[in-house]
């Protein structure tokens, strides 16, 4: 299955419901191409709700670090949500879940966003 992603908003966040195999080729282009817009449109909080990825390569987690720096150096903040066993084991196993967030539920990490102080 194609990756899909569906934006919505809450608050000054911006979730992005993403669906399908992140991989190499419309995976992870879908996820590069959803972030740069977000980006470009001023968003600085944005999340990422992974519940639906049924798959990532590396390719999908080059696309997750490349849009976690991204968004860093715009003054922004990029969280998962919903890393399921396989994704949470590949960020593991990666060493990314020392990097990115992940939370298992919305509530929680969308307080996490306004927990942040800029020093």
């Amino acid at each position: 299955m194609a990756c899909t992603a569906a934006v919505r908003q809450t608050d000054d966040v911006s979730i992005v419901d993403l669906a399908g195999r992140l991989t190499l080729g419309d995976g992870s282009w879908k996820l590069r191409d959803t972030v740069r817009d977000l980006i470009q449109r001023g968003e600085r909080r944005i999340l990422l709700n992974l519940r639906d990825i049924t798959f990532i390569d590396s390719a999908g987690l080059g696309e997750l670090v490349g849009s976690y720096a991204n968004m860093v150096n715009q003054g922004g903040q990029i969280k998962l949500l919903h890393a399921g066993n396989k994704v949470a084991d590949v960020l593991r196993a990666a060493k990314l879940s020392l990097v990115l967030e992940n939370f298992a539920d919305e509530a929680e990490a969308m307080r996490s966003f306004a927990c942040r102080t800029d020093a």
